[in-house]
């Protein structure tokens, strides 16, 4: 007791004693960690203040709805908003590990599922950034056994390869399937040369979301960087960002100490899909996100010219009203009554769900993940077009109480 008192007293001390700490920061304690109210970015970014009005006006509306449509027994994870690196709204509940009693709080990474293409596609950017690869190169350039002539990065990014699902290569290989196999991306690239699976569309003609595409983009950034995914991506992505709880999952290693999913109280088995990145695989933090979300402004990690290609969709062209479309690696939605665009990816595997909603007109992060079976993370979507975009409109519903699972 004594030891505390005296940590305590001289932490107040050293805080209270400089005032440039006491002018640039707040502090407040989410799970027994202390944690500021400002996250920074590592990369130079020049944002606007944010008033104390707006930050009490937003935080009244978003407690409302995240109370309403998020928050509940069958919501396990982090929740954060963030306008210019001013946090306006945070909450963690729920395990990481019911069994071992380890809750989730702000620095447990929580698997980003689909949202792990955000961070593929934007290596891969970084990369033709660095004249490493160009975006309509061949794939054939990297991978020289790849069958499909046509296919590009490009294509690979935004969908339109018409690549077989991986999922449905058992079904394609019937009873030659070994369904014990946990594979990796190199055993789905050896297949696709070996078996030449017939494509779903030819390149470039319709979207199709796909995620081969991404475990195939993996193995382009190993190729081009001479390292393999996971520490691309620490070099690449999350060191330079300040990522420091964001890691890519491996199989034989993590999977003991890597927060579990779950459908009510129970885990999710693993499966012989378990060991593919780049398409999933990336577990991180609300905080962490933030941090490349906030770097994204920035022309010192990445062009702004070269980023906007992420934003740009290339299925909706002939569309008379879109509803909806996908860039690299980035999903959109076009708003009534104007057809405003919002720009956003889920994800789901097993029971983790997942939301990145970037504003980029209002420089606002809006991040949810959940490690429990519920689309109630996907409300994010709604949430961000009745606060940011003042648009009415209800993207997606939350599940019946009676179609969750709590055990």
């Amino acid at each position: 007791m004594k030891i505390t008192l005296i940590t305590f007293f001289l932490s107040t001390l050293i805080y209270f004693s400089s005032p440039k700490n006491r002018e640039k920061y707040t502090f407040s304690f989410v799970n027994n960690r202390e944690d500021s109210t400002i996250i920074t970015s590592t990369f130079p970014v020049k944002f606007g203040k944010v008033s104390d009005e707006y930050i009490n006006e937003k935080r009244a509306i978003i407690d409302s709805i995240y109370n309403k449509f998020i928050n509940s027994p069958f919501y396990s994870g982090g929740f954060i908003v963030v306008k210019n690196g001013h946090v306006l709204y945070e909450d963690y509940k729920g395990y990481a590990n019911v069994k071992t009693g380890k809750k989730i709080d702000a620095s447990t990474p929580i698997h980003l599922a689909s949202v792990s293409k955000v961070l593929t596609a934007t290596a891969i950017l970084k990369l033709v950034q660095q004249d490493n690869i160009m975006l309509d190169q061949k794939v054939t350039d990297w991978l020289p056994k790849f069958p499909y002539k046509s296919t590009t990065i490009r294509t690979l990014l935004n969908h339109r390869s018409g690549l077989q699902h991986y999922a449905n290569f058992p079904r394609l290989m019937k009873k030659s399937w070994n369904r014990k196999k946990v594979l990796t991306n190199q055993d789905i690239y050896d297949l696709l040369v070996k078996k030449k699976f017939r494509l779903v569309t030819p390149n470039d003609t319709r979207f199709d979301y796909c995620n081969t595409n991404y475990v195939i983009l993996a193995l382009i950034i190993e190729k081009a960087t001479g390292l393999d995914y996971r520490e691309a991506m620490q070099e690449l992505i999350f060191k330079p960002l300040g990522m420091n709880d964001t890691y890519v999952f491996n199989y034989d290693t993590d999977r003991e100490t890597a927060s579990k999913s779950y459908r009510g109280n129970t885990i999710f088995p693993w499966d012989q899909f378990d060991n593919l990145y780049g398409d999933k695989n990336i577990y991180s933090t609300p905080r962490d996100l933030v941090k490349f979300d906030l770097a994204t402004y920035s022309p010192d990690f990445i062009r702004q010219e070269l980023l906007q290609e992420a934003y740009i969709g290339y299925s909706s062209k002939n569309v008379k009203v879109p509803i909806k479309d996908y860039g690299l690696g980035m999903r959109m939605r076009f708003l009534p009554p104007n057809g405003e665009k919002m720009i956003y990816h889920n994800g789901w595997w097993h029971g983790n769900n997942t939301s990145f909603v970037p504003v980029k007109k209002d420089t606002v992060t809006v991040i949810c993940l959940g490690n429990k079976y519920s689309n109630r993370p996907y409300a994010t979507l709604s949430m961000v077009s009745s606060v940011f975009y003042k648009k009415k409109t209800e993207i997606e519903k939350p599940l019946p109480p009676e179609t969750e699972c709590e055990e």
